[in-house]
């Protein structure tokens, strides 16, 4: 290319790296610069955290599927909202098949059954445990031993910022009362 470069071998200290990204234009050169990126702050957050979780939609169905068993143990409002969050948790792994031009029911309801079959009875479904999606083949497998893995840090505080921003929300619906206007020819 056009610009010059300067290589420093046989150093004797190695701490630290460069990454040389080559691309056909400045377009593909930031994108892959952007997902450089995010593969580094990945490694940061594992590191950070040094706990993993399965990716793949495993914890927001499992998640889900205990949300939903324990909103039937309510008799309260609060159980439809439990169960309305437990339902919208099932947005990543169905985002995650759509993003993939994989049939989103089907998958989700395979990966629910999986979560389902674990939490009721652990012994059986062993090997359910950390079912996700692989959607290079457009199925469940095991993500733990297909190495597709999330920081837990990342995903805690995703969750978290989820449910702070519902509950936000929920609030402002709270305050705000619409009150019927006075029809000018009497009546509302």
């Amino acid at each position: 290319g056009d610009n010059e470069l300067i290589i420093v071998e046989g150093c004797a200290s190695q701490r630290s790296g460069s990454i040389l990204l080559r691309g056909p234009n400045e377009y593909t050169l930031d994108e892959m610069e952007r997902a450089m990126h995010d593969a580094m702050c990945v490694v940061k957050r594992v590191l950070e955290s040094n706990e993993v979780v399965p990716g793949g939609g495993a914890v927001e169905a499992a998640l889900s599927i205990y949300l939903e068993d324990f909103a039937k143990t309510l008799s309260s409002r609060e159980q439809m909202a439990i169960a309305e969050f437990a339902e919208a948790l099932l947005v990543i792994p169905k985002t995650l098949a759509v993003n993939a031009a994989q049939d989103a029911t089907e998958l989700t309801a395979k990966l629910r059954a999986d979560h389902a079959g674990f939490q009721e009875d652990p012994v059986k479904y062993k090997d359910c445990a950390n079912s996700g999606l692989n959607l290079t083949t457009g199925s469940i497998q095991d993500s733990l031993a297909l190495g597709v893995l999330e920081p837990a840090m990342s995903k805690c505080k995703s969750i978290s910022f989820a449910t702070e921003a519902a509950i936000t929300i929920l609030r402002i619906d709270d305050m705000i009362k619409i009150q019927a206007q006075e029809d000018p020819r009497g009546g509302y």
